[in-house]
């Protein structure tokens, strides 16, 4: 076997160095997007280089306008949404919270009821020669864990919502001086959240780490047990975040666009639009905190099915500090990794066009995705024996530290992979969103029958790239290789939340620039930095969708090894009827979610027509429309809407473990990861297709656009209806599935001692 290059203690300063400097670099950030500020006062614009345009006065436009009740309207707005999203988001977690606290009560009993309570010390369950700490401090710390996790999540959201509502203003009235200020301004915004979260996931996760190892001691195996709680949490919250957050938006998106453009004509952002402040703050609180905590959920679920798998390897048998901790350096390199790539968006190159917008962002995947390679061949080097065992369902795998690199490799390269076969199916620059686009000639229908072949067909590709990662990763690490290549994916976090929250902010932008009535060249800028922003959404899904496979297989193989099943028999009935039951949950799942987006819609729509109908003087635009009653309507059904969906979620594991026993729940894990997979990433771009076929027609760009346009047309009105069907698709069901599949991994693997010790009620009764 031998040592490593690094020492334990590089490994105890390098860790929480690289997480105090992305926090730190996010501060920064933030700090030059306050420089941009909300007041018409010409004294208030800080001079800066010459280069960002911060010698100029925010307040001068281009055409020699100074208009101080635009900047006035633009503050007004982005409060009333900044104001509609932290109100949505105290009140859903009020609910979340009174579910965090009855959800740890419930681990605490399941896991401390494995062996009654006993404050004795036990075999361990893989060494039965060595005693481990006892089931009921494994029930304590995972309950501990499990909440830090949760908050961990809750705190990534929020603080993702705020930056992003204090930044949508501020991208606007950059706007004025040029694409390029806009630019930068939005995603020095989408890099403070990026930032934010993930050196937050990585100093919490490690301090708890060493926090435990105080009472653990040398019971690794116990130790990074108890860790899985905090994946668990993070994913728990994240579901109610995606789901709640998803149905607030699309019901305020669905009511705008059929009322406002179908019916009204009006444009999507229109001001006389009495949904449009809820659609603008749903932006926020689904695309932003959901996804935030979502990609948390991922990351920390990744490191914890790593961890776990380790601690019973030579890593943690040897008490090898450093090797355990590779996981953890790879996310702290990734860090400093995405930190130099930021740079080449906002400080080392100048956006000055409309068309470098798109390239740009693209090239921060690209760049990440490369120095990232080199920075995992490093430490793989420095961190890890040249020769270690890796435990493999019973046995002790020999694996040499270059395959551990490849395995972290090709999950990097996977995730590029994805990313860009996403971006090509849901881009409007290429021919499949194209064709979409021509075939609203003929209607509505067709362009449904276009979208969904499109979206089914997007699924091949990802589906390979996963399926290779996978084959590739085992075969090296076994269990272990597969979550590092989840882990891989996720290495540039920072990166890929950063370009993913620049999109919902670029939106804002436009929103707030039409509300406020800005001119038709400001508009036409910030559409750009929207349309960009819609491709690098669905590029940050692709993302999330083929880590969240790869992260749920890994802590699939814990579970399995943890429950003490050696073999997963498909022949077996106990399994067979958990495939199949199993492979249902995802549709179950997303006609819920569809359902509630689809009532609350109902309502929104009713709304706004009766808003039109009884304000007079509205659609002159000398009435103001009652933005609040919106806004109520939309948090209210996400509320209630989002609570049957969790459940389904968070219950399945427990109900079948328990009565049916650990074999079903196998059954049940296996089938929805692979029918979940497969209809999230076809949601997701179907909906991210259609979206842009609508945008396609509107921009009107080429002359086959414009053909199908202008506005009001018939085309444009059949690809309007095919992007209200898709918003739920893409925002809501598409995007929670992955949270599904890897939530119900999670928690069973938390809660494997007590299946594998009381489950299958049934069977033993029978």
């Amino acid at each position: 076997m031998g040592s490593t290059l690094m020492s334990d203690l590089a490994t105890e300063i390098l860790i929480p160095l690289c997480a105090v400097v992305g926090i730190v670099f996010s501060l920064v950030q933030w700090l030059l997007v306050s420089r941009v500020k909300l007041t018409p006062d010409r004294t208030a614009s800080a001079p800066s280089s010459k280069k960002n345009g911060y010698n100029d006065y925010l307040i001068e436009e281009e055409d020699g306008i100074n208009d101080h009740s635009v900047v006035a309207k633009c503050a007004e707005i982005q409060n009333a949404i900044s104001e509609g999203a932290t109100s949505f988001l105290f009140t859903e977690y009020q609910y979340v919270g009174v579910f965090m606290v009855a959800f740890a009560i419930l681990i605490f009993l399941f896991l401390g009821s494995v062996e009654s309570f006993s404050t004795e010390s036990q075999p361990c369950t893989y060494n039965q020669h060595k005693m481990c700490k006892p089931a009921l401090a494994t029930a304590i710390f995972s309950t501990i864990s499990f909440v830090l996790g949760a908050v961990t999540s809750v705190v990534s959201g929020f603080l993702g919502m705020k930056i992003a509502t204090y930044a949508n203003a501020r991208t606007t009235l950059e706007a004025r001086k040029g694409v390029g200020k806009a630019f930068i301004t939005a995603f020095r915004s989408g890099a403070v959240m990026g930032f934010l979260l993930a050196a937050n996931g990585l100093l919490v996760l490690y301090i708890v780490i060493n926090l435990f190892k105080l009472y653990y001691g040398d019971d690794w195996e116990g130790l990074f047990e108890a860790i899985t709680g905090y994946g668990l949490g993070g994913s728990s919250m994240a579901l109610f975040g995606r789901v709640g957050g998803g149905i607030y938006t699309k019901a305020a998106d669905v009511g705008a666009d059929l009322v406002g453009k179908v019916e009204r004509n009006i444009p999507e952002d229109d001001p006389r639009n009495p949904a449009v402040i809820a659609d603008n703050v749903g932006d926020n609180v689904g695309d932003i905190a959901g996804m935030g905590s979502d990609l948390f959920g991922s990351y920390a679920e990744s490191s914890c099915a790593a961890l776990v798998v380790a601690s019973i390897s030579s890593f943690g048998i040897n008490h090898e500090f450093t090797a355990m901790c590779y996981p953890l350096l790879i996310s702290s390199v990734g860090i400093i990794v995405c930190l130099i790539t930021t740079l080449f968006a906002t400080d080392f190159f100048e956006i000055k066009a409309v068309k470098e917008i798109e390239p740009a962002l693209k090239k921060q995947l690209i760049i990440s995705t490369v120095l990232m390679t080199a920075a995992i061949a490093v430490v793989s080097w420095i961190a890890l024996p040249s020769s270690f065992t890796i435990y493999n369902f019973g046995s002790q795998k020999v694996v040499k530290n270059w395959q551990l690199f490849l395995c972290v490799g090709v999950g990097l390269w996977a995730g590029l992979i994805i990313g860009f076969v996403t971006e090509y199916y849901t881009s409007n620059a290429y021919s499949p969103v194209q064709d979409v686009a021509d075939s609203c000639r003929t209607g509505a229908a067709t362009n449904v029958i276009f979208g969904l072949a499109l979206g089914y067909k997007s699924v091949i590709i990802p589906i390979f790239a996963i399926a290779v990662s996978i084959f590739v990763s085992f075969s090296f690490a076994a269990m272990y290789g597969i979550a590092m290549a989840a882990l891989g994916m996720l290495s540039t976090i920072a990166t890929g939340l950063a370009i993913d929250a620049y999109g919902p902010i670029s939106d804002n932008a436009g929103g707030i620039a039409e509300m406020a009535g800005m001119s038709h060249r400001i508009r036409e800028r910030t559409d750009a930095l929207d349309a960009a922003g819609n491709t690098t959404a669905a590029i940050g899904k692709g993302f999330a969708i083929g880590s969240a496979a790869l992260v749920s297989l890994a802590l699939f193989g814990a579970f399995v090894s943890r429950a003490g099943i050696s073999t997963v028999d498909v022949l077996s009935p106990k399994v067979f009827i958990g495939l199949i039951v199993g492979a249902m949950l995802p549709y179950w799942f997303s006609a819920m979610t569809m359902k509630s987006v689809g009532s609350a819609a109902l309502k929104m729509v009713e709304e706004v027509r009766r808003q039109f109908n009884t304000i007079p003087g509205l659609m002159e635009g000398t009435a103001k429309p009652d933005y609040a009653t919106c806004v109520k309507i939309s948090t209210d059904a996400s509320i209630k809407e989002m609570i049957p969906p969790g459940a389904l979620v968070m219950l399945t594991p427990l109900i079948v473990g328990t009565f049916f026993g650990v074999e079903t729940l196998s059954g049940i894990l296996a089938g929805s990861l692979v029918s979940g997979v497969q209809i999230a990433i076809s949601a997701s771009n179907t909906g991210g297709a259609w979206d842009n076929a609508k945008k396609y027609i509107e921009a009107g760009a080429s002359e086959h656009a414009r053909t199908l346009g202008p506005k009001g047309s018939d085309p444009h009105k059949a690809a309007v209806i095919g992007d209200t069907i898709g918003d739920p698709l893409k925002d809501t069901s598409g995007p929670s599935l992955n949270i599904l599949i890897k939530l119900m991994a999670v928690e069973s693997l938390v809660f494997a001692p007590f299946f594998a010790t009381h489950g299958g009620l049934l069977f033993k009764i029978f």
